[in-house]
């Protein structure tokens, strides 16, 4: 079997690599998800017992169903593409602080099941339900269908709103779309520790701008709607109420006269409700407590950066009178972790996330290089930092009662490892993941005065001539794709091994390099990412002399890689021959509110950031071949994008190609499409390169 045909089938080699961990309170249960091969999708629920190694299943989607082919609800896809979850089966579940239950939704219905005996039973829900989550006394599952929040149980299924509402653009319990997309909110409802109320958004999308998606392989099929909350544009009004199964309804006035973000919630029995919102510049991130009595908010916390204030998985926490926040220390370039205010992590130890707290350490995920990820352990009265992983590659972790599983991505492996540490006990979880069969040939390098990172890739049976080069970036915020784990090589390697020297380089703008270099775009985020590709490409040519032919470069990319390549292409024709834009933004006025605005500002007030970051104004300047590429069902950066590119292409008649993928979201999961994408782009580069 072809690569292209492999890489489409076991989905990038990500099927049957266990994931979607959970480990209990008190350390001695393991859960996950893992599919029974590397090319099945339809992910089964597994259970670990300490200090037993073994795995136990607990469900298998097929057997409970009777039937392979597992259905999802539109609601559901719809948060499965904010996720990028390209997985089948069981992928997300809840379960109790003590693993007693599991609950999780399949084919718009919810099943729980006992993890002591495996008995799966259906839940009494209405139609299209998804997004369970179970109440702290485990008697309850609150879970969302419809529009509504719902609540299923001792007593039956009820409406936890007092009744629904008429209009569909409002929405109970659910996270709107720029929440979910951008926010890593991925819900709208939040149990009391007394399970008794509920913290509930109401999402009025009726101002939102309304977009339609069609199907133009069936002209029979309406145009889906799509409220889509674009740079500029009127957000999602979202309301907070506490609501009690008595119908009582308490509003929370988290918004007052500032905010327009609500990021984060949380309630706990010792420090009750906290939230934590943005206004809509994002340059202040504030988190407040609310009075669960009458909803009334007090500021407990504050920072304020000149760029923006990012929002990092995992925090804040709240551990007794204890706030960790993390925050960019602008005086020592670092995103630190601070405790109550206070700096505790070490200058030049870039925090990426929180994996977990406890009375005398934080765990994180951090790093100093950032080819590399690694879990460190941070006390909090000040000592210094203890790296749990040494390995270089990509280190990531789940915690719970002293037990930690941490899955690790290296050089020496595509498929990886899960390791359980748990006292003296220590174990590995089996992947049965598939191996791309590729000899990879990947060199990293530093590179320019501003010490970029950059991989080198070769084909592996090279013979040291003279090859055209392909970058193959994504370049942009938020993603890295210099990392020191094969698994991000395998696309990388196919494409030399058909003759080509990949360089992928990231430059201005990309993470956990500390915050003026990932600053660096503001106000403008094509400038400076397209001179670090431009000048990686030069220095990197110089150090490997007689091995990149310049005359012969072209560039590939995906989403902000595709806004790349497509610049690229047409701004600097003396340094790239040909270009191919998969799904690429082409004007900032289109994407999303929180993502651009973040970057680029307020289209009324910031103007200029947009005008130079418009690709549609450099359609004339177009002189090289270039290939557009983008899924029609694609929500995320619509089809709009390249369609708006193509038409000022055509008008300033510059010829170009353009490959629209009928029912292709931006995930593009289609086994179909997945494999002859890459045949495809590779013929494109042969072509248009005359190699």
């Amino acid at each position: 079997m072809s690569y292209p045909r492999r890489n489409a089938v076991t989905q990038r080699f990500t099927l049957g690599a266990p994931r979607t961990f959970s480990v209990s309170r008190d350390g001695q249960q393991i859960l996950f998800c893992r599919s029974t091969a590397g090319d099945d999708p339809v992910n089964q629920l597994w259970v670990i017992d300490l200090p037993e190694s073994q795995p136990r299943l607990l469900v298998d989607p097929v057997a409970l169903l009777g039937s392979v082919d597992i259905e999802l609800t539109e609601a559901e896809k719809a948060r499965r593409e904010r996720a990028r979850e390209a997985g089948g089966g069981i992928v997300t579940y809840t379960t109790h602080s003590d693993h007693g239950i599991v609950v999780f939704a399949l084919n718009g219905a919810l099943y729980k099941t006992s993890v002591d005996t495996a008995d799966t039973v259906e839940l009494d829900t209405v139609d299209g339900a998804f997004d369970p989550h179970i109440s702290p006394d485990g008697k309850l599952v609150a879970y969302h269908a419809a529009g509504q929040l719902r609540v299923t149980g001792v007593t039956g299924d009820r409406l936890v709103a007092a009744e629904a509402e008429p209009d569909s653009a409002i929405t109970w319990g659910a996270a709107e779309f720029v929440a979910a997309e951008e926010m890593g909110r991925s819900r709208g409802f939040w149990w009391s520790p007394t399970s008794n109320e509920l913290l509930v958004t109401r999402v009025d999308n009726s101002q939102v701008d309304q977009w339609y998606i069609s199907e133009p392989v069936d002209a029979s099929i309406p145009p889906r709607s799509l409220r889509y909350p674009a740079a500029g544009t009127t957000n999602a009004t979202v309301d907070l109420f506490i609501v009690g199964f008595d119908g009582a309804m308490t509003p929370v006035d988290w918004r007052g006269d500032e905010f327009e973000y609500l990021a984060r919630a949380e309630w706990t029995s010792r420090n009750g409700i906290s939230l934590t919102v943005q206004p809509r510049h994002q340059k202040t991130t504030v988190i407040v407590t609310v009075n669960d009595a009458d909803g009334s908010v007090s500021e407990l916390h504050r920072q304020v950066d000149p760029g923006w204030s990012e929002l990092v998985t995992g925090a804040p926490r709240r551990f007794g009178d204890n706030l960790i926040t993390v925050a960019d220390d602008h005086d020592t370039d670092t995103r630190r972790l601070y405790l109550n205010g206070s700096a505790v992590s070490p200058a030049q130890l870039q925090i990426r996330s929180i994996v977990s707290v406890s009375a005398t350490h934080v765990i994180v995920s951090a790093t100093n290089d950032a080819t590399e990820l690694h879990i460190f352990e941070i006390p909090l009265d000040g000592g210094d930092a203890t790296a749990l992983t040494t390995s270089a590659g990509i280190h990531q972790c789940v915690a719970g009662g002293g037990t930690l599983v941490i899955t690790s991505s290296t050089m020496l492996d595509t498929r990886g490892t899960t390791m359980v540490h748990s006292g003296e006990t220590a174990f590995e979880i089996g992947s049965l993941a598939e191996r791309p069969e590729l000899d990879f040939a990947v060199n990293f390098h530093v590179s320019t005065d501003r010490a970029l990172n950059s991989a080198v890739i070769t084909p592996s049976n090279h013979d040291g001539g003279l090859l055209p080069v392909l970058l193959d970036p994504y370049g942009g915020p938020h993603a890295l794709r210099v990392q020191k784990a094969q698994s991000a090589f395998s696309a990388s390697q196919w494409f030399a091994n058909q003759g080509f020297v990949v360089i992928v380089t990231d430059g201005a703008g990309t993470p956990a390099r500390g915050p003026k270099f990932e600053q660096e775009v503001l106000g403008d985020m094509a400038g400076p990412a397209l001179d670090d590709q431009i000048a990686a490409l030069h220095a990197l040519a110089k150090q490997h002399d007689g091995l990149m032919d310049l005359t012969r470069v072209g560039i590939r990319g995906w989403s902000y890689g595709g806004y790349l390549a497509a610049l690229a292409v047409m701004k600097r024709p003396d340094v790239f021959h040909t270009g191919i834009a998969g799904a690429p933004v082409t004007d900032w006025r289109l994407y999303d509110t929180h993502y651009t605005e973040r970057y680029l500002g307020h289209p009324a007030t910031d103007a200029g950031a947009y005008e130079c970051t418009d690709l549609i104004p450099l359609a004339p300047q177009l002189e090289r071949p270039l290939l557009l590429i983008h899924g029609l069902a694609d929500d995320n950066v619509v089809s709009a994008h390249t369609f708006k590119l193509s038409r000022a292409l055509l008008e300033a008649g510059r010829p170009h190609q353009v490959l629209p993928l009928s029912g292709v979201s931006h995930m593009t999961p289609q086994e179909s499409v997945a494999e002859n994408l890459l045949k495809l782009q590779v013929a494109f580069l042969r072509e248009s390169l005359n190699c």
